[in-house]
């Protein structure tokens, strides 16, 4: 058997919203033996959906459309379907229950429009929906199979498992659990990540692994299924162990929604310790990154933007002998940078940024060259010096995703790869 894959949304097409789905389904079915020949994304325009649909029909003996099963008028998935198999859409009774005691529990007024998400094509195998609202229907027409799904991950997904394989194995349906983590990872790129779990990836099937490119870091959503959740986060468990044993020099949390900055902030708030910045390239922006986390008065003293060599000495108190010698892009003034601020506000660390930002040269050094100065209480000053090599913003927020990680390693003693200068402070 072969399928094809039709993801329908306008939303897809505009680049506002990833097609997980897509390589979640490819994923899955290889599993069944089903091969995946094409993929399709079509955006909510009716001529546009009927034409993918036969032109699919053609060529796959599958065919899976996600997205369109809601309850506004641009999701249209079912009812050109149904069009197109001169069938008509009938109120799936259970399904409607569902959405009226959803609307009244939360005592929320249910538009006329939420029907559509009742109503399925007649002579379909309704597929239960235990995450949202909109039913998802299996079909045959002839030689044919057609699969609908919602669109939102969190609903396809399980209903996949749940009530699509079954189906396609012609097994009776057992309750299944479906339960993913999400790693985040920093300082390695997707493709690295990618290489150093090549095995895993490739000989993937329970649990399963996708990254995803988040900017200025790395996401690795690990999916397991089986029988009971106890099953699932085994499978998970042993996965991450094997993960964090290659690749955890890198990892720095948990989650969809987790921060760099907010792990950062919950080292500090449970050490105990408090963090100044002076910051030259980054302009402040590392200062207001830090406080746009609640609390952050309870570890953030405050900073001092030193953004031209006059200030840097004038207030900072950094040596113009050395700015002469080496220059502000430099590892010894950065050092000075940060061991100045430490004092200048009494905190237990200090962190300094200075570097050449773009669009020009500086000091004859290169765009994108860093130096991350860090001063630690009565212990070290030390610097890292970082080739970012690409555009201005970009160098930035790298340059203050760069100086949070420092620290984190700081916080939990980690080693810090290739810090080419350090001194005892005075």
């Amino acid at each position: 058997m072969n399928a094809e894959i039709i993801a329908v949304g306008t939303e897809l097409l505009m680049g506002q919203v990833i097609n997980t789905n897509a390589s979640f389904l490819s994923r899955e079915l290889s599993l069944l033996g089903i091969d995946v020949y094409h993929q399709v994304v079509v955006g909510d325009n009716p001529k546009r959906l009927l034409e993918a649909i036969q032109v699919a029909e053609q060529r796959s003996d599958l065919v899976i459309l996600s997205g369109g099963l809601g309850p506004t008028k641009d999701d249209i998935t079912k009812q050109i379907l149904a069009n197109h198999l001169a069938k008509e859409l009938v109120l799936d009774k259970s399904t409607m229950d569902k959405i009226i005691d959803y609307h009244e529990n939360r005592k929320r007024t249910m538009s006329e429009n939420n029907r559509l998400q009742a109503m399925v094509i007649e002579g379909s195998t309704i597929l239960k929906n235990k995450t949202g609202l909109a039913a998802g229907m299996f079909l045959k027409e002839k030689s044919k199979a057609f699969i609908l799904l919602p669109g939102p991950p969190n609903e396809l997904e399980p209903m996949f498992i749940n009530e699509v394989k079954p189906l396609l194995r012609g097994e009776p349906k057992e309750e299944t659990h479906l339960i993913s983590k999400v790693l985040r990872f920093f300082d390695i790129g997707e493709s690295q990540l990618a290489a150093e779990l090549d095995d895993l990836i490739e000989e993937q099937k329970n649990p399963t692994l996708a990254t995803y490119a988040g900017k200025h870091e790395v996401r690795l959503r690990i999916t397991a299924n089986g029988s009971t959740a106890a099953a699932c986060y085994l499978l998970l468990d042993n996965m991450e162990a094997t993960i964090q044993q290659r690749i955890g020099d890198y990892f720095y949390g948990y989650g969809e929604d987790a921060r760099l900055v907010n792990v950062v902030a919950d080292l500090l708030k449970e050490q105990k310790m408090t963090l100044t910045a002076a910051e030259s390239l980054t302009g402040g922006a590392f200062q207001s990154c830090m406080t746009s986390v609640s609390g952050a008065s309870d570890y953030f003293k405050g900073g001092i933007v030193t953004y031209s060599n006059e200030v840097k000495t004038a207030i900072l108190g950094v040596s113009k002998k050395t700015i002469e010698k080496f220059g502000a892009v430099s590892a010894e003034c950065s050092i000075e940078m940060a061991k100045n601020a430490q004092q200048m506000f009494n905190t237990n660390i200090a962190l300094s940024f200075t570097g050449v930002a773009g669009p020009s040269r500086l000091e004859k050094k290169e765009v994108g060259t860093v130096w991350i100065g860090v001063a630690i209480k009565g212990e070290t000053a030390f610097a890292k010096e970082y080739h970012l090599g690409k555009g201005r913003d970009s160098n930035r927020e790298k340059s203050i995703m760069s100086g949070l990680d420092l620290i984190r390693r700081v916080l939990l003693d980690l080693p810090i790869q290739q810090k080419v200068f350090e001194k005892i402070n005075d």
